[in-house]
C-alpha cells in the first residue's frame, strides 16, 4: 500500500484517479505543520512507499509566512524521510524549479548549484536537503508550471480571464515547461514502484513538460485550443511586479529520467485533454 500526503492538490487528485487503493492523508489526518505527526502516520501505517504530494505553494504569501512555509515544505518532508529510512521504504518527494536562480538560458541539470530567489524556493530547498540527509531511498522530483482541470493553475485562470476580456497582458521573458499534473502523478507512481525494487535509483530528478515556452506563449496556446479570441500582449516581468521574484529561466534538464524509463510529457497534448475535461464539468 502506498501512502500519499495530500488529497486536494492537483497531483494528489490525479494520483487518486490512478491509484484509488492508495491511502491519502489530508490536513485532517496529517497536518504538515506538525512534522512529527507526519512521521507518526508513516510509522503507524507502515506502507510500501510514500509519495509527498502536499506542499505550501503560495509563492508570494511565503515572503511573509516563511516560518510556516518552512514547516510544511522543509521540516515535514525531512521528518517523513526519517520515518521512511527507519522502516526501509522509498519516498518520492515533489520539489520545484524555484530552487534555482533562473539565470542564463540553458536547462538546469539536477546537480546544478541551487540559489533560490525567495522564501518559497528556500523552504523547498530545505525540504530537499532534509530528505537527502535522512538516508532513505528517495526520488526528489523537481517540476514546474503545474496544470490540470482542477485547482488553482494558469490554464484555469487564462480560461476565465480569456472569456471575460478582449486583451490580456502576459509575461514573455519567463521561460519554462508547463507540466501536466496527470503526468507528474504517473511518474511518481512509477518511481515509487521502481525504487522498491532498486534503491540504487535514489537521487534528484527533473520532470517538466516540453517544449519550453513563455507564459505568454502558453497563454496563446490556451486561447487557441479553447477557441477564445482574447489577444495576448507580451510584457516583461518588470511590468508585472510581484512580492516574490520569479526565475526567468525555468528550463529543466530531464535527461536523467531515462533511469526510470520516463520521458518529458508534451504539454500541448495534455492541454487538449485538460480542456476536454473542463468542458465536461462545466
Amino acid at each position: 500500500m502506498i501512502l500519499v500526503f495530500g488529497q486536494t492538490g492537483q497531483v494528489a487528485r490525479e494520483l487518486a484517479r490512478l491509484a484509488p487503493d492508495a491511502l491519502y492523508l489530508g490536513r485532517e489526518q496529517a497536518d504538515l505543520t506538525d512534522p512529527d505527526a507526519c512521521a507518526a502516520a508513516i510509522r503507524a501505517h507502515r506502507p510500501s512507499a510514500v509519495i509527498n504530494a502536499a506542499a505550501y505553494t503560495a509563492v508570494d504569501r511565503a515572503e511573509d509566512e516563511e516560518a510556516l512555509a518552512t514547516l510544511v515544505n522543509g521540516d515535514a518532508p525531512a521528518a517523513m524521510a526519517v520515518a521512511c529510512a527507519e522502516i526501509g521504504i522509498p519516498l518520492v518527494h515533489i520539489s520545484t524549479d524555484y530552487v534555482f536562480d533562473g539565470a542564463g538560458e540553458a536547462p538546469f541539470a539536477p546537480d546544478h548549484p541551487t540559489a533560490p530567489l525567495g522564501a518559497y524556493g528556500r523552504t523547498k530547498l530545505k525540504g530537499e536537503d532534509g530528505v537527502r540527509a535522512a538516508g532513505a531511498t528517495h526520488a526528489i522530483m523537481r517540476t514546474s508550471w503545474v496544470f490540470s482541470a482542477h485547482g488553482a493553475n494558469f490554464v484555469r485562470t487564462m480560461l476565465r480571464l480569456g472569456a471575460e476580456r478582449d486583451l490580456l497582458n502576459v509575461v514573455t521573458d519567463q521561460i519554462g515547461g508547463p507540466t501536466p499534473a496527470r503526468a507528474i502523478a504517473e511518474a511518481c507512481l512509477s518511481m515509487a514502484q521502481q525504487l522498491q525494487a532498486d534503491p540504487t535509483k535514489s537521487g534528484t530528478y527533473h520532470f517538466s513538460g516540453t517544449p519550453a515556452t513563455s507564459w505568454a506563449g502558453f497563454a496563446r496556446a490556451i486561447m487557441t485550443e479553447a477557441d477564445l479570441t482574447c489577444e495576448i500582449i507580451d510584457i516583461p516581468t518588470a511590468a508585472y511586479p510581484t512580492p516574490a521574484r520569479r526565475p526567468l529561466n525555468s528550463r529543466l534538464d530531464c535527461t536523467a529520467l531515462r533511469v526510470f524509463g520516463l520521458s518529458q510529457p508534451d504539454w500541448r497534448e495534455y492541454l487538449k485533454t485538460t480542456l476536454i475535461e473542463l468542458k465536461g464539468t462545466a
